[in-house]
């Protein structure tokens, strides 16, 4: 094995944590994979004799490509940040595969991603490397260009952003499970009082169509039970799944999906739904894992 052969293997040994803090920082599969594989085109050029962390360099490194992406999109987007739905994460009912337990570690639900995407990037990047992957402010403030004091206040801003509006998800999958099920069998059935029986007073619905199917964001336990009626028309294509590590729901008809649920329960209420309808988005998605 030569030098470059060796090093690639390295690569690929640290491959599926650069992809999930991809993830993190960019909200997206694909944007995560082209971020990895830019990664291991710079280093691939790249003399690594001296490096004595490969994996922690590459993190920082990871970091700094997925903060270019970010501010380039951040900089021609033009959707409201709050319709946008992050590409979700589906998964067997039955549990994870090993590789989506370290992309879904530290609870990365798609409401969690949802508040990401409306910090600064530069916070984003702070919060993701400091807080879920431990990397020391010293070595995240090169990355911002700021001293690591400032970066520290990035990473304290966001977090106080994380943690007052994403709130925490009931930890037991089964109980998550009961509440999504009576959901979706009281949309189904047209049951009003049964929806808001379930619904949190606040609860928040995202909805991104992409650019062919509509968008849009609906607040309040009573508008929300008025719109879920809508998915009476999916009841015998949807499926139970777990999405980003939650009890969410997948309507599958003749092969495609044609939506992605994400439950997120708290307290035994559904305090937020995340809805993927993009068909674009949706046509990207692998869902073998829920073929029986």
């Amino acid at each position: 094995m030569n030098a470059h052969e060796f090093l690639a293997a390295r690569f690929e040994e640290h491959r599926t944590h650069l992809r999930a803090v991809a993830y993190r920082m960019l909200g997206s599969l694909s944007d995560a994979d082209d971020a990895v594989q830019e990664a291991w085109m710079r280093i691939s050029r790249t003399d690594t004799s001296g490096v004595e962390n490969l994996g922690g360099w590459l993190t920082t490194i990871v970091g700094r490509i997925s903060l270019n992406m970010l501010r380039s999109r951040t900089q021609r987007r033009e959707e409201p940040l709050d319709a946008r739905v992050p590409d979700p994460i589906i998964s067997s009912p039955e549990g994870l595969d090993p590789e989506h337990e370290v992309m879904l570690a530290d609870s990365v639900g798609l409401a969690l991603l949802v508040v990401l995407d409306t910090l600064s990037p530069a916070e984003r990047l702070a919060f993701v490397l400091h807080d879920l992957f431990s990397v020391p402010f010293d070595e995240i403030a090169p990355i911002v260009g700021r001293t690591p004091a400032a970066a520290r206040q990035l990473a304290s801003r966001a977090r106080r952003r994380v943690q007052g509006t994403t709130p925490a998800p009931d930890a037991d999958p089964a109980a998550q499970r009961e509440v999504v099920d009576a959901f979706l069998t009281a949309a189904r059935g047209g049951d009003l009082e049964a929806l808001l029986a379930v619904l949190d007073p606040d609860v928040v619905v995202r909805s991104d169509g992409g650019s062919l199917r509509p968008s849009g964001v609906v607040r309040g336990a009573l508008a929300v039970a008025e719109g879920a009626m809508t998915f009476a028309r999916l009841a015998e294509f949807t499926r139970p799944a777990l999405v980003n590590g939650a009890a969410g729901a997948v309507a599958v008809s003749q092969g495609r999906p044609m939506s992605v649920a994400a439950f997120t329960v708290a307290r035994g209420k559904v305090v937020a739904l995340d809805i993927l309808t993009d068909p674009e988005r949706l046509a990207r998605l692998d869902l073998t894992v829920l073929d029986d």
